[in-house]
């Protein structure tokens, strides 16, 4: 049989490279690929020369001297930040502030995700970093300092090893995000090293407003009016967080742009460029999605929405491919623990829907109960994904193919 060939990334942070999707010949098969799929990987020049002119900010070296005691706050291994390849620049400007560095510990900002291994930390820190450095987890549920009471009534409770420092520093990535609009800037402080309490009433924010019929204040790509934007931003200052540094990645989770600087200012710099830089191609009418994941790879479902709103108005076959070695994340706020033992703000995530024929899930990782999708078909490999699709559409059908639904939107109008 004849066939034509789609590649999407697979396994961050593990066996990095790309899976085959083999389709017939005879089938209409487009990517829908992101404005900056292809932009290039940043130089350490380019990494250096941003660091070098932060935004709203002095340099962190200036930042930093006289400072005692400094805290690097980084993303967890749910986020593609490439924390170290930046980490050498960070560590550069403050040797040159005179930090030495017993000063210097590293804090994962898990905020209700499951606490990390070693393995993976060296993962986003590398095996020098943690020969060097302490590096810890987030509890959410104890050691958290009272800071104050944000503007929407939220008594903000952060990390307290973080609250002991007199320099805070913060590393992520602004990337889409499903209720946050976008990922980074203050969102490091809050959720990221935050306690329970205070995430909860976070993202009771969200679910306030679609309430209230606001839903197009919340929502990917939706950010100017978010009350979750305003939220993290207000604890980011509450808390003291000196210098923010955020990362957008290209589709391949490369590192291809860098901005930094005082939260406020280089957040909302780099959500303007992200606003195009992720918005992406869309193909009309398709009998199946399919809907790779990768830069959230442990997030997988969150490419559910995205591939509905491509299917054609009277339904068709959605195909998720969720393939993290580790599995998908422990998320103690959302997340499920059992039959009837849930998080806080547990929902199903629902797959169903009059436009949805079948929803078919590839990963060798099978967690269906615990994800909510057990109605779904689950199988271990494209070949076997592919053979569903054949019997469902024997003659051929429109396919669109998501390289990574968990970094791309549908918003503004893709170039």
């Amino acid at each position: 049989m004849n066939t034509k060939t789609v590649s999407v990334p697979k396994q961050i942070w593990y066996e990095e490279g790309t899976l085959e999707l083999e389709f017939p010949e005879s089938w209409d098969v487009a990517p829908c690929l992101m404005n900056g799929h292809h932009a290039p990987l940043l130089t350490p020049e380019q990494v250096r020369a941003a660091l070098d002119t932060p935004l709203g900010s002095p340099k962190l070296r200036d930042l930093a001297r006289g400072k005692k005691e400094v805290a690097i706050i980084f993303d967890d291994i749910s986020r593609p930040t490439r924390v170290a390849q930046l980490l050498p620049h960070v560590l550069e400007e403050l040797s040159a502030a005179g930090i030495p560095d017993g000063a210097i510990r590293f804090i994962c900002a898990t905020g209700t995700h499951g606490a990390h291994t070693f393995q993976d930390f060296e993962k986003k820190l590398g095996a020098d970093i943690l020969e060097r450095f302490p590096v810890f987890n987030h509890n959410p549920y104890e050691n958290c300092s009272f800071v104050g009471e944000t503007s929407s009534g939220n008594r903000l409770h952060v990390n307290s090893e973080v609250m002991s420092c007199d320099l805070k520093i913060g590393i992520g990535s602004v990337i889409p995000h499903v209720s946050a609009g976008y990922g980074g800037g203050g969102k490091i402080i809050l959720p990221g090293v935050a306690s329970m309490e205070s995430i909860e009433a976070l993202h009771l924010l969200d679910r306030k407003a679609r309430s209230e019929g606001r839903e197009h204040t919340v929502g990917l790509g939706n950010y100017s009016e978010n009350p979750m934007v305003k939220e993290c931003l207000e604890a980011a200052k509450m808390a003291g967080l000196d210098f923010k540094i955020d990362t957008i990645v290209n589709g391949g989770g490369e590192l291809c742009a860098v901005f930094a600087g005082e939260t406020q200012a280089e957040y909302h710099e780099a959500v303007r460029f992200a606003e195009r830089h992720y918005a992406t191609r869309t193909v009309a009418g398709a009998d199946v999605v399919v809907v790779n994941n990768y830069c959230k790879g442990n997030e997988a479902t969150i490419g559910l929405g995205l591939g509905l709103s491509l299917l054609k108005g009277n339904g068709g076959n959605l195909v998720l491919i969720m393939d993290f070695p580790a599995g998908q994340v422990v998320h103690y706020l959302l997340g499920s623990f059992g039959k009837t033992a849930k998080g806080r703000l547990f929902r199903r995530t629902d797959g169903r829907g009059p436009w949805l024929k079948r929803l078919v899930i590839v990963s060798p990782q099978v967690e269906k109960q615990r994800l909510g999708l057990d109605d779904a078909a689950w199988v271990k490999s494209w070949p076997e994904a592919l053979n569903i699709l054949t019997q469902d559409f024997p003659n051929g059908g429109k396919v669109a193919v998501v390289p990574d639904g968990t970094i791309q939107y549908l918003g503004k109008e893709p170039e």
